[in-house]
């Protein structure tokens, strides 16, 4: 049996005339009060009646999927919202109380979102007790202790910050005292409000919604605390700057908020962690993150995400906004988490911009991770290059749907995307997903993706080179990831990943035997 087959490959210059015949000169920027769901393969719904039970879709909610796409019974929605979030944002000048109101509306009227896509993939919160969860806030007078997950798991390396949050409160804040000498500033999101008015005013949800969803509303309105960084114009940094989330006990809910700016040909690091502890019961982190570098910034931003055994959803927005000749590498890696979905978004936005999108997943036992990540172009010339690796062991579930979308105007963008997953279970299940969404006709943009189980060929030529066969499995799947962990360029981080990989495959060990074997 081949270990690889290409799904699909295309280049875009092959689809001129289908461009210039289906796309319109300029398209209305999209607004929640005229959103219309663009479902997969050009599948589309209309937008409903603000009215009773279609009261989702006036807020920004986008609906696909059986049928009419309208609610089925038990009060939960097929609000897929798998488009880019170009132009959508609620930073159009309201103040932070007046947007912490309209999200706190959209919530009251919004109901739990479920992601469906084309009646094969379904992910639905309909078992998160969002009532039964609260955020504590932290002891009156006293700070927290920084959690022990953290403790444990973070690379001990020097650092230019690092600010943690335990459920919704901030434990631990540090930043080099000379850098911040040079006016970098990393504090709560919180505390930039009141001390950098006009940074928040002009950055904060610049480009992420409010009401398209339930948990989306639910962080806008509730979020305390935060991280927020600034790295200002030509301050160079070489050592990372670390912002990370925790959960260590059940019955929390985490609305976790980073704002981070990059000034103009500034250049630094961002690690993120979303760490948890292994405990019964559930907990939720509704996330939002936005990275927006101006001219000639650039930066690395590196995920490491791990919520532990413990019943963990993780809902979140991640966007990166790309300005003119300003370079962005980030690769989340997803290694946890009992139900994870994941919109990751990084956006070249001015001419001359480049991105890097990479990423790496490994689900176990009965997780699921549902990945929609998006690679935007909205002007050109623009570079873009886009290649995920994934691996399932167990009754896991992961989908990865990657989309290119080139908007009107991005003349002479090139870009690439792949995706590459492996199936380590005969109960698992590893979807791959690449799409291309062409409104420009000078463009050159590709992809291609596939899904493969072990290659018995390989195995037997590590056990012919002196290997026993777990060994073999072993360096065959960490050969899989390693492209894209040496990408990291950052050793600690590396071993970090490498050892939670090595983990999961140590603790799947038997399961991945018995089907390698029964092949």
């Amino acid at each position: 049996m081949a270990a690889w087959s290409w799904s699909s490959a295309w280049s875009a210059r092959a689809m001129t005339g289908f461009a210039r015949s289906s796309a319109p000169a300029r398209p209305a920027p999209w607004r929640p009060e005229t959103a219309v769901a663009e479902a997969r393969r050009a599948r589309i719904s209309s937008p409903a009646s603000a009215d009773g039970a279609d009261g989702a879709r006036a807020n920004g909610a986008e609906v696909v999927g059986s049928g009419d796409g309208r609610a089925k019974p038990g009060g939960h929605r097929e609000a897929t919202l798998y488009r880019a979030l170009a132009g959508a944002g609620a930073g159009d000048g309201r103040s932070l109380a007046e947007l912490r109101a309209d999200a706190l509306r959209a919530y009251r009227s919004l109901e739990l979102p479920v992601w469906r896509r084309s009646g094969f993939w379904t992910t639905s919160l309909q078992k998160l007790q969002l009532d039964a969860l609260r955020g504590p806030p932290a002891p009156s007078g006293t700070t927290p202790a920084v959690p022990e997950v953290v403790e444990r798991t973070l690379p001990r390396r020097p650092r230019a910050g690092r600010i943690v949050q335990s459920a919704n409160a901030t434990v631990q804040l540090e930043l080099d005292p000379d850098l911040r000498a040079r006016g970098v500033i990393l504090c709560s999101l919180e505390d930039a409000f009141r001390e950098h008015p006009e940074l928040t005013a002009r950055w904060y949800s610049k480009r992420l919604t409010i009401d398209r969803h339930k948990l989306e509303a639910a962080n806008a309105a509730f979020w305390s605390a935060g991280a927020f960084l600034y790295v200002p114009p030509e301050v160079v940094v070489r050592e990372p700057f670390e912002i990370v989330y925790a959960i260590d006990a059940p019955g929390v809910a985490q609305y976790g908020r980073t704002l981070v700016l990059g000034g103009r040909a500034s250049e630094f690091r961002l690690h993120e962690y979303d760490l948890g502890e292994d405990f019964e019961g559930q907990a939720l982190h509704a996330g939002a993150v936005e990275v927006y570098l101006q001219d000639g910034a650039r930066c690395r931003v590196a995920q490491v995400q791990d919520w532990g055994a413990g019943e963990v959803f993780d809902v979140s927005t991640r966007f990166v906004g790309v300005g003119r000749d300003a370079y962005c590498h980030w690769l989340p890696a997803l290694l946890g988490g009992h139900l994870v979905r994941q919109h990751l978004e990084l956006a070249v936005s001015e001419p001359g911009g480049e991105m890097a999108f990479r990423g790496l997943l490994f689900t176990e036992e009965q997780e699921h991770l549902d990945v929609f990540a998006v690679d935007l172009h909205e002007t050109g010339p623009s570079e873009g290059d886009v290649h995920w690796r994934g691996a399932a062991t167990g009754q896991s579930r992961a989908s990865f749907e990657g989309l290119i979308q080139i908007n009107p105007g991005a003349q002479r963008t090139h870009t690439y995307l792949q995706i590459h997953s492996m199936m380590l279970s005969p109960k698992a299940r590893v979807d791959a997903v690449p799409s291309v969404l062409v409104s420009a006709d000078d463009v050159s943009a590709s992809h291609g993706g596939t899904v493969g189980e072990l290659d018995e060929a390989a195995i037997f030529y590590m056990q012919s080179r002196g290997l026993d066969r777990p060994a073999a499995v072993r360096v065959i799947v960490e050969g899989f990831f390693e492209p894209l962990i040496a990408e990291l360029e950052d050793e600690p981080l590396q071993e970090l990943v490498r050892s939670k990989i090595e983990g999961k495959l140590a603790a799947a060990r038997e399961d991945i035997e018995a089907y390698a074997t029964s092949r």
